[in-house]
């Protein structure tokens, strides 16, 4: 039932219009905070929603949460017979291809240039996971099978900041973003020959990144600095950057950056969208601005909202340590007296082998909050338990527009680099068993 039909059907500025209109339609769904809810709200426009969400079995909530067909299958019925009895307009839209939207599938892979020996001694300090999804971002790049590569790789020297520039003018050089210790760059200038420039802020990070480059006699170069306040030599002598999972603002300086400075092609995969300095979400394309569209900091974390490679253990201390999180919630607020939300920080996960009561303390003294003398803590566990069945469902609901979200953003992405004069495609570089945030946006320059 998913499909990127949608992608082969509309320009990327006629699917953002397209994908606004159904997210506005739908926002009652998932423009919510659901630890305020004390119920469906959304139940008396969406009567036959409700009645599928509230049907479901607890134990099949996740199931169906972690995949993407199998939620909008068991959804998708009961709201096309609520939009239907309200008279909605949905068809234009395409309802069900908008909601089941995705990526075209990536390329056929082919296998990295380098000798099976090697390669493992190569990724033997780097996580199995990352380790594919580093790869299968490597192949999909336009660059990463040329044949010239070999070529370069022969006239290649040492790098340094000085002489990007002029390098760049006879080979092709490559420019890592938000490197870390460099495993991406590294693999491109093991497998092409490429000289690479990595840029990372923590000043550990890079002389990790020098010792395992050195170590392997790779053209690589690290430069400590700030992602949001490069040299314009990193864009100019680089004639091509490469970004794999930066976070909100980071990918999103890389894109401005490189534009403005007109860099010969831009490959990113976008990650942690809400990781922004400003408190809403300031479109990137004039397409994106003219919508009028609108997204909070919370709202931008509803496409991350989405683990197809949690265990059955992690699900269940994820659901305790939500329950725990609600029974304190209103506990809190009573005794507060105040019917707000009080946010508390992440805990460790050794936490949840204790008592509900000792959560209950950690958290009363991190948020300063006296709690009555002979306070029954207990009975706020079973209160929390019962909210996250509701809890549960109302984000069943809104993650079904997590994709569509993810386009949106995605698309804004895609729209501002073509109105810079980039020819932009986007695809999957790997599947989603190996991470969820699997879009590479790919840009080549075709105009001054």
């Amino acid at each position: 039932m998913l499909s990127s039909r949608a992608y082969e059907h509309y320009s990327h500025s006629e699917l953002l219009l397209r994908l606004t209109a159904l997210l506005e339609m739908l926002s009652p769904l998932w423009r919510l905070r659901t630890f305020d809810c004390s119920d469906l709200p959304w139940a008396e426009h969406f009567p036959e929603l409700a009645c599928v969400v509230n049907a479901i079995n607890d134990d099949e909530l996740d199931n169906i949460d972690a995949n993407s067909e199998r939620l909008l299958r068991t959804l998708l019925p009961a709201l096309k017979a609520d939009l239907a009895q309200a008279d909605t307009a949905f068809d234009e839209y395409g309802l069900e291809s908008l909601l089941g939207i995705c990526l075209p599938r990536p390329l056929p892979v082919q296998s990295l240039n380098i000798d099976d020996k090697e390669l493992a001694h190569f990724s033997a300090h780097i996580k199995g996971r990352k380790w594919q999804q580093i790869t299968d971002f490597v192949l999909a790049l336009p660059f990463a099978s040329s044949p010239e590569c070999e070529a370069n790789s022969a006239e290649l020297g040492h790098i340094s900041p000085e002489s990007v520039v002029s390098q760049s003018e006879t080979s092709p050089s490559v420019l890592e973003w938000c490197a870390g210790k460099g495993h991406l760059g590294r693999l491109l200038a093991k497998s092409t020959g490429l000289p690479v420039v990595s840029l990372e802020w923590q000043q550990a990070l890079c002389d990790a990144g020098e010792s395992f480059a050195q170590r392997w006699q790779l053209p690589q170069e690290f430069i400590c600095g700030d992602a949001f306040n490069a040299p314009t030599e990193l864009f100019t002598g680089s004639s091509h950057a490469v970004a794999l999972h930066a976070c909100g603002d980071l990918h999103i300086s890389l894109l401005k950056q490189g534009a403005k400075a007109g860099m010969n092609s831009i490959s990113i995969s976008p990650c942690c969208y809400h990781l922004i300095r400003d408190n809403q979400y300031q479109p990137l394309s004039v397409a994106a601005k003219a919508t009028g569209f609108e997204l909070s900091k919370q709202e931008l974390q509803l496409p991350l909202q989405h683990s197809v490679i949690a265990s059955d253990t992690a699900n269940l201390l994820r659901n305790k340590e939500m329950a725990w999180r609600l029974g304190f919630d209103r506990l809190q607020r009573e005794v507060r007296n105040e019917d707000t939300y009080l946010p508390l920080p992440t805990i460790k996960q050794s936490q949840l082998s204790g008592s509900f009561t000792e959560f209950v303390r950690w958290g009363a003294q991190r948020k300063q909050l006296e709690l009555p003398s002979g306070l029954e803590v207990a009975g706020y566990e079973a209160i929390g338990t019962a909210r996250l069945g509701l809890v549960r469902r109302l984000d069943l609901v809104a993650h079904l527009l997590r994709g569509p979200l993810e386009h949106w953003l995605l698309l804004d992405r895609v729209c501002f680099l073509e109105e810079q004069g980039y020819e932009v495609n986007i695809r999957a570089f790997c599947d989603q068993s190996v991470t969820p945030r699997n879009a590479l946006i790919q840009a080549r320059k075709t105009q001054a």
